[in-house]
């Protein structure tokens, strides 16, 4: 079993679905915002690293269209987050050569942090170590459901129509789909991420909540990765 990181079997693309925030928060007697708020550190670290061992690509669910059902309250402080961290992270975001970019629907998100968005993207548009996906206002229902609406729109003749066409009508049609899925806090579901992209995604479940999630945890989860054969539903032989 490989005990570490072979630089020639790197993923080009990670995604993580970043759980347990509120019960890292309610484990310590603290309100849900509380995990969010201290799940910025892990998202920085994550970040770097992906960066440093050279992945191309990692994207981050950071709000699906789901939450939009959470009280307020909350759904208001993650958006007050949200602005806050791009300002704050867009000089780190700068300084590792990185290109932030977002799927979802983003014009969905309040004006303020729509445009503190536009802003990092715009002024990381030519960085290009590594591109960082947000994945906001997402769902992989939402994205299917709208890679559908756009092909009617556009009276796509549906003789026409394969996989490689609809993959131009998706969020993510000029990134490659994830070789690796990361998701912690031990819960084994997919919950509505990039449904159509992780069909012969590699899963990987930790029991970390995300505040706890480090650089050894993300190095620990590509290891695995290595460790496995992708047969894409050949068979070994």
């Amino acid at each position: 079993m490989r005990q570490t990181i072979d630089p020639h079997n790197l993923p080009q693309h990670i995604a993580i679905t970043m759980d347990g925030n509120g019960r890292w928060a309610k484990s310590r007697g603290k309100l849900r915002v509380f995990g969010h708020r201290n799940g910025v550190k892990a998202v920085r670290e994550t970040v770097e690293a992906a960066a440093e061992i050279g992945i191309k690509f990692l994207t981050l669910y950071a709000f699906s269209t789901e939450n939009w059902d959470r009280p307020e309250s909350e759904v208001n402080a993650l958006m007050t987050l949200l602005v806050s961290a791009i300002n704050n992270e867009t000089k780190t975001l700068m300084d590792n050569n990185i290109k932030l970019s977002t799927i979802g629907a983003t014009q969905n998100l309040p004006q303020k942090a729509k445009n503190q968005l536009i802003k990092a993207i715009e002024k990381t548009k030519n960085n290009n170590r590594m591109t960082l996906i947000l994945a906001l206002s997402y769902s992989g229902k939402w994205e299917i459901l709208n890679a559908v609406k756009e092909l009617i729109k556009k009276r796509v003749n549906p003789k026409n129509l394969n996989e490689q066409l609809f993959q131009q009508y998706l969020t993510t049609k000029n990134v490659p789909d994830p070789e690796l899925l990361i998701r912690t806090s031990g819960e084994h579901r997919i919950s509505n991420f990039l449904l159509w992209q992780i069909a012969y995604t590699e899963l990987y479940f930790t029991e970390t909540l995300w505040p706890d999630f480090r650089k050894d945890d993300f190095k620990k989860a590509i290891i695995d990765y290595q460790n496995r054969e992708r047969r894409f539903g050949k068979t070994a032989e």
